[in-house]
């Protein structure tokens, strides 16, 4: 491996906004390695080909990022291969919709374990590494679920919050090492699970919306890319926003 070569991290990278953002990196040749936990490879062996059509040496991982020994033994086979990670892109997410007086114990557990809990199994079995190279960018997605609250989404909207003050609290341990930790909170973003929607549910955010349209994926992945730039490397502990002016 070309020691110039960045090694970026991206949990939730075989589809939507994690593949975006994978493909973002592309443009700089660095070596990217997916995270993911699909059903089967359909989706990251789509991903790895749009990579390697890119001439990207890429590789995909199924793993449970709400597990802290999946995660330790996944960045053990990247740190023995690769020797470091440059950047870490925490965006496994998921939804379990429902009123909070409908919601499960399990459905609250699920979210929060694999929306929250999987930043902090991440973060922090690389962050040693990290400290040691004296270097390193760490973006988490958030959501600007987490910023107003949504109604019907008391789980999602509570990881996404806890993310944001993560993030402020891990930007303030390690940036005098050289590390920056941001997030980027999305609004509505077109994406397969906006598609689920309902035609009404989507004409009332759009109502809501300043700039009229819903985001791209593209949208989030330059705000992620220019984070981990040269560009921001002044910047840390921030919450950008990507949502056309529905949080303002």
């Amino acid at each position: 491996m070309d020691n110039s070569q960045r090694v970026v991290v991206v949990t939730g990278g075989s589809r939507g906004i994690g593949r975006a953002i994978a493909l973002k990196f592309a443009e700089e040749r660095p070596v990217i390695i997916i995270a993911h936990y699909d059903q089967d490879e359909t989706f990251s062996d789509q991903t790895l080909a749009m990579l390697n059509e890119k001439g990207i040496r890429c590789e995909s991982f199924k793993v449970d990022v709400s597990s802290k020994s999946a995660v330790e033994t996944f960045f053990d086979s990247v740190l023995e291969k690769y020797g470091r990670v440059d950047t870490l892109i925490n965006n496994a997410g998921i939804t379990r919709d429902c009123l909070l007086m409908k919601m499960s114990e399990r459905d609250w557990d699920l979210v929060l374990n694999i929306n929250l809990k999987s930043i902090f199994n991440c973060t922090q079995t690389i962050i040693r590494s990290m400290i040691k190279n004296r270097r390193g960018t760490i973006v988490n997605i958030a959501s600007v679920s987490g910023q107003i609250g949504v109604a019907g989404q008391a789980n999602y909207s509570a990881s996404k919050a806890g993310i944001m003050g993560f993030t402020k609290a891990v930007a303030r341990e390690v940036a005098s090492r050289g590390i920056t930790v941001n997030a980027v909170a999305p609004g509505f973003i077109q994406t397969e699970m906006t598609d689920a929607l309902p035609e009404k549910v989507v004409e009332s955010y759009l109502q809501q919306i300043p700039l009229g349209r819903l985001g791209t994926v593209q949208d989030v992945s330059e705000t992620v890319y220019w984070l981990c730039s040269e560009s921001a490397s002044y910047i840390t502990g921030q919450i950008i926003h990507v949502n056309g002016g529905l949080y303002m």
